[in-house]
Parts: C-alpha cells; structure tokens; sequence
C-alpha cells in the first residue's frame, strides 16, 4: 500500500508539473489563447443557432423537443471540450513524435509513457468553453422546467466522464497508426470531426448509419445517453450500461494497439 501511495504521489507531482508549464506556456500567448476561446464560443453559438432554425419548422425530432436537444447540445459540447482541454492536443502529436524520434527519449523517461504521451500538454482554454456547456445546459434544464435528482446527477457525470474516455481511447488508438505511417494526423482529425454527430438526437438517424455510430463508433450514444437521463427520458439503465462496457471495451483495445506499437517500435533510427 505504501509504495502504491508513493507512486500515485509521484505521477501527482509529474502532473502538477505538466499543468505549472502549460499554464506559463498559455500565458506567453495571451492573444491566441483568447482567441480560441472566441473562436470555440461562436462555433458553439452556430450550432444552437442552427438548431434554432430547425424548430422553427417542426415541433420535434422523434422524441426529442426544442429545449431537449439544446441540452444535447450542451452535453455534446461540454465533452468535446473537456476532451479537447486533457487530451486533443497530446494526440495529434503522437505521430510527430514517432516521425522525429522524440518518443525514444520518452520511452526513456522513469514514468509510464502513455501517460506522458496523453496528458504532456493542458489546452486550458477548453475549461472555459465547458462553463460555457455546463450554463446551456442548465438554462435548457430550467426551460424543460424540470431539475434532476441528485442520483441522476451522479449518473450523468459517470455518463461524462465516460464519454470522454470512449473518445480518448478511440482516438489514442486511431494514433497509434502514426507507428506504421509518416504522417496519422489527418486520421485523427478525422475521428474529431465526428464530434459533430454527437450534437445530433439519436432519433435522426436510423439503421445502418445508427447503428454505426452507437456499437462501432459511439459517438452518437456518449451525448444522447447523460442527455436523456437528465431529460428524465431514459427508458431503460440498459444504455447506462452499454456507454460504460464500451469504455472499458475502447480502453482495453486502445491499450492492447499501444503495446502491440511499442513492440514492433525500432526508434526513428533504425
């Protein structure tokens, strides 16, 4: 127990570390670092916009009214940014780091090199653009005139937490492939604009198409699922238990990819 406290101590230590560097880094740019949060701020504002413009010609879609999918929205949001805020940033690097050999000397490095890899850099911006989430979806909360129960809250962050993990071990996995190409960014960017299905009720799509994006690439089910149990909509705890099998199940894929790299790695030098 002793030196299982030390060690969590000491990636804590590692941690605060990375957080003190990426907070001076953001810092020195000042002007970028609010312009992203403008620019994530009007690309949020769109997309309600847009959806505003859809209820302006129907009542609902499927079971999903105004102000539900608006919470939708939000949660959708609310993940992407938090992801974005722990993990983007890291991702898109891996294949740089496999193409210019920085990843040898992190494979030297006294800690785990996944967790090196995964949460070097803190996008602190991300942060603020989740607040802006969190106010969307208790202003559409108070809208629906309904509050949820503090097991539902419980749950819905559970659901949270969780969706931003699906994300962060599909897209790790999607990175690895940066081991066997020059160049994966455009592979994982690719996976980021998936995000935008996210934003969709689950009710919009159907067949193949859903089934997709639900079982093989989740993204539609990480938003529609905490959102529906805020919205007291959730018909069955079965969809509780799907989200939280598929993150265990994309993060043991997403390690099983990792090491299988790892071992057929020969340094940028060989």
């Amino acid at each position: 127990m002793d030196a299982g406290r030390k060690r969590l101590a000491r990636y804590a230590d590692v941690y605060a570390a990375l957080w003190k560097n990426s907070v001076l880094r953001e810092m020195a740019f000042k002007v970028n670092f609010t312009l992203w949060i403008v620019v994530e701020l009007l690309w949020f504002a769109l997309q309600l916009a847009f959806m505003g413009v859809v209820y302006q010609h129907t009542d609902a879609i499927g079971d999903w009214t105004k102000w539900e999918v608006v919470l939708l929205v939000g949660i959708s949001h609310f993940i992407q940014q938090i992801f974005q805020a722990f993990f983007l940033t890291n991702l898109v690097q891996l294949s740089e780091h496999v193409r210019t050999g920085r990843l040898d000397f992190m494979l030297l490095l006294p800690v785990n090199t996944r967790f090196i890899l995964s949460l070097r850099q803190v996008d602190l911006g991300g942060f603020v653009n989740a607040a802006s989430a969190l106010a969307v979806m208790g202003f559409a909360l108070a809208q629906l005139g309904r509050w949820p129960s503090l097991a539902q809250l419980c749950g819905a962050l559970v659901l949270l937490a969780a969706g931003v993990l699906i994300h962060y071990a599909l897209m790790f996995l999607l990175a690895t492939v940066s081991f066997w190409t020059v160049r994966a960014q455009g592979i994982v960017w690719g996976y980021y604009s998936l995000f935008n299905i996210s934003r969709l009720p689950d009710a919009a799509m159907r067949g193949f198409f859903k089934a997709v994006f639900t079982f093989a690439i989740p993204v539609l089910l990480v938003a529609n699922v905490p959102a529906r149990l805020l919205a007291d909509k959730l018909g069955s705890p079965w969809h509780l238990a799907l989200v939280l099998g598929l993150c265990l199940a994309c993060q043991l894929a997403s390690e099983a990819a990792w090491r299988f790299s790892v071992r057929h790695y020969a340094s940028a030098s060989s």
